[in-house]
């Protein structure tokens, strides 16, 4: 059974968000609907993975 969060109008602010982990925990909380922001070593890991 899959838990199901609503995270409308809140934000989530992930760092080592480009790859791995990090990666997929923004995009867990974009599909919750969260406004996401994601921090990462580069600016190109942070901004291709959500393209």
């Amino acid at each position: 059974m899959a838990i199901q969060f609503d995270f409308a109008g809140k934000v989530a602010f992930v760092t080592g968000g480009g790859t791995g982990i990090g990666r997929a925990t923004a995009l867990a909380f974009a599909k919750a609907g969260a406004s996401v922001a994601v921090v990462g070593r580069t600016e190109a890991s942070t901004q291709k993975p959500f393209k």
